[in-house]
């Protein structure tokens, strides 16, 4: 064998192996080239939609092409049901009857729900004492509910007072904003309400002449003195203007993190004032009831007596065709399935950054088990010990749940009134001169400033190298280099975050670069021998 010929095998070689290993190292490999993925589109969820926006753009790296609409749940359902999309995303199965009229699922019933990602339906809120912005509200549920029923309409009420004892609250006009569009948002937010202070919502049903038992609805009943946007980003953004002071809505807990605005700490069952952290998620959907068809039963999440959880937390699901249509055939089905296996586990990883919770392990064995019934599926084989979920460990643990914090005694309702220690949340949430003068350069307690722990949306957006919900890098109460970030609620693009892959792009660019750099080398060393021959 000639040294050219040699040559030129060892530079075929590299090529090989190269390939193979980038393949590798961006710990994806489509199961066809790019070439052969079709695109598809989707609708549906809000709630869902910036961690959806995110993958899909983390996937196109890969030739997958995905277009998805958050036009909220309800249209969503409706759009699979008449052929408009192929896939949707929704808070609310079919079949469920709201407001009396019965949500029909598709007549073929080629169909399944397949969990996406977990998440707290959160109370973002906007509100100033003497110029400064409150980050410390603790809201219990009955309290809550009054809000959004008009019982209670101004924020210096005795029962918010009861809340939040070292606040003095100002006599100022409460602003409930709620979503004026069929959602997902909606329908959790009621439920939790019916499950749990169904007295108080029956009543308000009963005033908006609505006939009760009142149940769920995915359309907020409309009545004076409540202001309904249209979508999450709507009435996030109607909290977060500087005319809205005094405004309270729900929305999922993305959104007020995003827009850095606080959300408020709700009272759970144990009698703790807990935020919609990814641990406390984790924690409370320990106790979700999965049903056959892997829609959720959340009355015993609402009821958790562990002092960790957070009451409001929920899934959503993307709804699957599981049939060929005249829409919706193979090549499809290829795409919807890779982009499915991709997000169900390493696409999870970014779902606390993100301001969600990711999935628990028996939720992405059961996803995958449904990505296999999409026609045309690739039906990958999948290690779940190899997903990377940040969830669950290789022995089928909740790892975020094991390791969750227990709240601090101050969250605990007539606990210390303030937390001794750095990292504990400041309970004063006082104005300067009400429990004394702010020290120079501090944020008051309570007011804007720093995230206090367990509150970290007061932070704003997560910045590169930070990361949310009070772990490495975020700033403890009483610290004094952070500010509230009052940026656009438009989520936040974090493709490729600092600690959701570094090592691997690095080692991906070095591989890129060995194969531009390699073969004309390798070609000049192969001219150098010829010559020499």
């Amino acid at each position: 064998m000639t040294p050219q010929v040699r040559a030129r095998g060892r530079m075929v070689g590299l090529l090989a192996v190269l390939t193979v290993l980038t393949a590798v190292v961006t710990g994806f490999a489509p199961a066809a080239s790019a070439q052969s993925y079709v695109p598809i589109s989707g609708s549906g969820s809000t709630w869902s939609y910036n961690a959806i926006d995110q993958w899909r753009k983390n996937v196109q790296q890969f030739g997958i092409r995905i277009s998805f609409a958050g036009t909220g749940s309800t249209d969503g359902r409706n759009q699979f049901k008449s052929g408009q999309v192929d896939f949707a995303v929704s808070e609310i199965p079919y079949n469920l009857v709201d407001g009396g009229v019965r949500d029909l699922p598709p007549e073929n019933g080629n169909f399944a729900y397949m969990p996406i990602v977990a998440g707290g339906t959160s109370l973002m809120y906007n509100l100033n004492i003497g110029g400064k912005r409150v980050t410390t509200l603790r809201l219990s549920g009955d309290v809550v509910t009054k809000i959004f029923t008009r019982v209670i309409t101004m924020w210096n009420d005795p029962a918010i007072a009861a809340d939040n004892p070292s606040l003095k609250l100002p006599a100022r006009q409460i602003i409930p904003v709620v979503r004026g569009d069929g959602s997902g948002s909606t329908a959790q937010f009621t439920a939790w309400m019916a499950a749990q202070h169904g007295g108080i919502w029956d009543d308000f049903c009963r005033k908006v002449n609505r006939a009760t038992p009142c149940g769920f609805t995915s359309s907020y009943p409309s009545m004076q003195g409540i202001i309904a946007q249209e979508k999450s980003i709507g009435v996030a953004n109607y909290v977060r203007q500087g005319q809205s002071d005094g405004a309270i809505t729900y929305v999922e807990y993305s959104y007020a993190k995003n827009a850095g605005f606080p959300v408020a700490k709700l009272l759970n069952a144990k009698g703790y004032y807990v935020s919609p952290t990814a641990q406390a998620v984790a924690v409370a959907l320990l106790k979700a009831k999965i049903n056959p068809d892997l829609t959720q039963d959340l009355n015993q999440v609402y009821t958790d007596a562990d002092p960790r959880t957070y009451p409001m937390s929920s899934y959503s699901y993307m709804i699957l065709p599981t049939a060929p249509t005249a829409k919706f055939n193979e090549q499809k089905g290829r795409t919807l399935s890779d982009f499915a296996y991709y997000f169900l586990c390493e696409g999870q990883q970014q779902a606390d950054r993100l301001g969600f919770s990711p999935l628990p392990i028996n939720l992405v064995q059961a996803g995958l088990q449904q990505v296999a019934r999409i026609p045309g599926s690739t039906k990958k084989s999948t290690d779940i010990a190899k997903c990377n979920n940040p969830t669950f460990s290789t022995d089928g643990t909740n790892t975020l749940a094991k390791t969750a914090p227990q709240p601090p005694d101050c969250d605990r309702k007539g606990g210390p009134v303030v937390c001794a220690g750095p990292g504990g949340t400041s309970g004063t949430g006082s104005t300067a001169g009400t429990n004394g003068a702010a020290k120079p350069g501090a944020a008051t307690p309570g007011a804007a400033g720093p995230a206090a722990a367990g509150d970290p949306a007061a932070a704003g957006p997560a910045a590169a190298g930070e990361t949310a919900e009070g772990g490495e890098g975020t700033t403890a109460e009483g610290s004094t280099d952070g500010v509230v970030n009052s940026a656009s609620a438009v989520p936040v693009s974090v493709d490729l975050p600092a600690n959701d892959g570094t090592l691997l792009i690095v080692v991906a660019s070095v591989l890129l670069l060995a194969l531009v750099v390699g073969p004309p080398l390798v070609a000049k060393i192969i001219r150098a021998k010829g010559s020499q021959a």
